[in-house]
């Protein structure tokens, strides 16, 4: 392998948006190095949205087993890696790091997360707390670059749907004539149940965009969160279509690109649709929005001024922690009237969708 197409492994277990907002430091690897192999080391579940991902040659995935672990390190040693960018720096993976034989392997010292095992690597990226928290994450994945000698060209982080996974969500939806309604989708799910904005508010706002707007709302739930839709669905004063099929994540990216406008909350879906080119109104609990906000200028970020009180509704999941953007209930502060203004106005600043030709 010469200097001009390197070998580099990427290393971020999880979650999907962390994932796809990667696009951005695979991107400028490859503009850098045009002929490398680029590979990212992530769990089994948020592989397959790398193969959306123009810049990434392949996935590879962690083990479970020890007998799994033990082919596993065989074989990323064969490999031959020459990079190794360690974004996650757990013990486990700076033992991968190392293991690798790369020659040269960075990774993040940060100060309220200081790098572990050190001697696994051969550089270090400083990122002082100050600039994590004033930037978006982005910005703390391309410091990576800088003790490798690649410049920042570009902060893009896109996805590019296979053509057959768009067919699939044209068949699932149907074809849209010239003059039908917008389409808007709801994903009401969130990693934490503290994050999620009431059913009843999610019908209300499609009763009204509904009514108003002349558009069609449908619903879609993520793996465990069926209740949340089917709550949502029954709340509806108007028709609001639930789209109750398993889909993989290949498909649901190439779903996102049939919608006018994604309402959720932040998570992944609120990446990969904003990765897609798909416009969102996205609402935010306590979380750090300058940190997590979908990327682009297409976009609409909800937030209740904080700091906000620490309550517990009826329906709570657990007490409210104050400072743990985990288990706080701030989302629940934003009003009916605020999400649907933001997304009539996010529709009137965004163009429709073209038909199908």
């Amino acid at each position: 392998m010469t200097a001009d197409a390197p070998r580099i492994l990427v290393i971020r277990r999880r979650y999907l948006g962390d994932i796809v907002l990667l696009g951005s430091l695979f991107k400028n690897l490859r503009r850098h190095w045009p002929a490398a192999r680029i590979a990212c080391l992530t769990e089994t579940a948020y592989a397959p949205i790398l193969g959306l991902n123009p810049d990434v040659n392949g996935a590879v995935t962690l083990p479970v087993t020890l007998t799994a672990w033990l082919r596993f390190l065989r074989v990323i040693r064969a490999a031959r890696f020459t990079h190794v960018i360690d974004v996650d720096n757990t013990e486990r993976t700076a033992l991968v790091t190392r293991f690798t034989g790369a020659p040269v392997r960075v990774t993040y010292d940060r100060e309220t997360n200081r790098v572990r095992a050190r001697r696994a690597y051969t550089h270090f990226a400083r990122v002082t707390e100050a600039f994590y928290q004033s930037h978006h994450i982005t910005d703390t994945y391309l410091a990576l670059l800088a003790p490798l000698g690649v410049p920042v060209a570009t902060h893009d982080v896109a996805l590019t749907p296979h053509a057959e996974d768009i067919a699939f969500a044209q068949r699932l939806l149907g074809v849209r004539p010239p003059g039908a309604p917008r389409r808007v989708l709801i994903h009401p799910g969130s990693r934490s149940p503290y994050r999620i904005w009431p059913a009843e508010r999610f019908a209300a706002v499609s009763d009204r965009a509904q009514d108003e707007l002349g558009v069609q709302v449908y619903a879609l739930a993520g793996p465990g969160e069926a209740s949340v839709v089917k709550a949502i669905r029954a709340a509806a004063q108007m028709h609001l279509i639930t789209l109750d099929q398993r889909l993989t994540v290949r498909q649901f990216a190439a779903l996102l690109t049939q919608f006018d406008l994604l309402l959720c909350h932040d998570s992944g879906p609120m990446h990969v649709a904003a990765a897609v080119g798909t416009p969102v109104v996205a609402l935010f609990s306590s979380q750090n929005t300058t940190l997590w906000r979908p990327l682009g200028a297409q976009h609409t970020v909800l937030q209740t001024p904080l700091p906000c009180t620490c309550f517990a509704p009826g329906d709570a999941p657990g007490p409210c922690q104050p400072g743990n953007s985990y288990l706080s209930y701030c989302v629940r502060k934003l009003s009916i009237a605020e999400v649907y203004a933001a997304v009539r106005d996010r529709l009137a600043a965004s163009p429709a969708r073209p038909s199908p030709s």
